[in-house]
């Protein structure tokens, strides 16, 4: 890949990895000027890759950008830099850059279990911008490969995962085990921490495991099982899969698109 397209690479590298950048595009160039419109640089809080054509334009272009790393937007704006004068620079022109903020949204989808289902699960979020960190303790169920957006984790203590989960954590069980589904949900229901808890099974299960965690003294009012999205009962793993992703996306699992906000 050629210089003039790190950016597209390191975007791309950055995006996987959930880490917070902003993407600098030359929206307009007028007279004389370093790049000319579409140009594009990447810009992380102490990396950047590529660049609009340095100088006092780049410099401030990247400092904007930073400002809207620290305070975590996700609104896009347009900045624009007369290059005279007031920038240093003896080009004359001016420039309108696009700057488009791409933040974590920090949510993550814990999934527990690497059989059928939860592989239909993992592909059917593959692609999507959120995370997914996918545990079980038998090595072998795993693909070779996972998706880019996926962290496979072995483990003999899957229950040691739950102490990493937040408010913005999307539980999702489906072991091998009913008992270890049953103490993957009281663990998680103890803990309290979570924006979903879902657990697959047929209602003769729900039914079973609520009144097993009432008698523990838990509210069972934020496990859902059986899991999927209303209208889809089809038995078949990636039909499941497609019904579990349609449930957690519609409570708000996707981050929310940019804004674009003009500068004053």
């Amino acid at each position: 890949m050629s210089a003039s397209h790190e950016w597209l690479s390191a975007l791309s590298a950055l995006r996987d990895k959930d880490i917070p950048c902003v993407l600098i595009t030359v929206m307009e160039a007028k007279g004389s000027t370093p790049r000319e419109a579409g140009t594009k640089m990447v810009v992380t809080a102490d990396q950047q890759f590529g660049t609009i054509g340095g100088g006092n334009l780049e410099f401030q272009a990247i400092d904007e950008a930073r400002k809207l790393l620290a305070s975590a937007s996700s609104s896009a704006k347009t900045k624009d830099y007369p290059l005279g004068p007031a920038l240093a620079q003896c080009c004359g022109g001016a420039v309108t850059v696009f700057l488009e903020p791409f933040v974590s949204s920090g949510k993550t989808v814990l999934l527990f279990g690497a059989g059928h289902v939860g592989k239909e699960v993992v592909k059917v979020l593959e692609g999507l911008p959120i995370k997914v960190r996918w545990v079980d303790e038998r090595a072998g169920e795993f693909p070779a490969e996972a998706p880019k957006n996926c962290e496979k984790i072995v483990t003999a203590r899957p229950l040691s995962k739950l102490q990493d989960v937040s408010g913005k954590t999307y539980i999702v069980v489906m072991t091998h085990s009913h008992n270890l589904d049953f103490e993957i949900v009281k663990a998680a229901l103890e803990q309290g921490s979570f924006a979903y808890l879902g657990l697959i099974g047929s209602d003769t299960k729900s039914a079973r495991f609520r009144k097993r965690l009432t008698a523990a003294g838990l509210d069972v009012s934020r496990l859902t099982c059986p899991i999927g999205i209303e209208g889809i009962n089809g038995k078949h793993p990636r039909e499941i899969a497609i019904a579990v992703a349609a449930e957690l996306l519609s409570l708000g699992l996707m981050p929310r698109e940019a804004k674009r906000e003009d500068a004053a």
